[in-house]
Formats: C-alpha cells, structure tokens, sequence
C-alpha cells in the first residue's frame, strides 16, 4: 500500500487529504509545512507527496526543489494541492519539478484519480 506525505500549514485541510486518501487505502503521514515535510522526508520513504503552495517555514515550491535534490525522491511523484492557480505559479511548480497541480478546493475523486494515474 503506498504511502503518502500529506502537507499543508492548514490542519482542516490536512485532515480532509487525509479522510479522502485513507478512504482510497493509502497510508497518510502528515506535516504541517515544507521544512517538517523535507524532516519527515528524509527520515524514511514516500511514494508520493501531495503539497500546498503558501506556507510558512517553508513553502510547498522550496520543499519541492528540496526534494528533487534528495536521491529518494529525483523521480517521486510530487502534487501540488494549492488556491493558486496563475501560470506562473504553475510554470514555476513544475521548474521545481512539481509533477502536478490541482487546485483547491479539490473534488476528492479527481485527487485519488490524479494519484492512481501518477502511482501508475
């Protein structure tokens, strides 16, 4: 079963990514911001890990550039779960090596579905 890293600064919105994914059979840590996610990261193995934008400490798009440095996570699916929708932002998601985006709030369906696909 994968497991997967769940991280937003908001823990109503933690707990609804997580109500969703344990109810689609994956194991869910959660943390509370970029720097606690790269901690958790880096302490043991995700197969995925679904991320906000704005966040303090660190921010989801720092966090994912972090990652991609770690040799565990060069080819990680890594989701941006975000109220941020502008190009830019997009452009400079997947510059850091986002492997997608889903805007907030999110249809519970479409984020397993999104997983399912980027799981393979």
């Amino acid at each position: 079963m994968p497991t997967i890293l769940a991280v937003d600064d908001s823990s109503s919105m933690r707990q609804m990514v997580t109500f969703t994914l344990k109810g689609a059979g994956f194991d869910v840590v959660e943390a509370v911001d970029g720097q606690d996610a790269l901690d958790k990261a880096k302490s043991r193995s995700f197969d995925l890990v679904v991320t906000d934008v704005n966040m303090p400490v660190m921010d989801g798009i720092t966090l994912i550039r972090n990652l991609r440095q770690e040799a565990n996570y060069k080819f990680t699916p890594l989701l941006m779960l975000t109220t941020e929708s502008a190009a830019d932002k997009k452009a400079e998601g997947k510059a850091a090596g986002a492997t997608g985006w889903i805007v907030k709030p999110f249809n519970p369906e479409q984020l397993i579905n999104t997983i399912k696909k980027v799981l393979g």
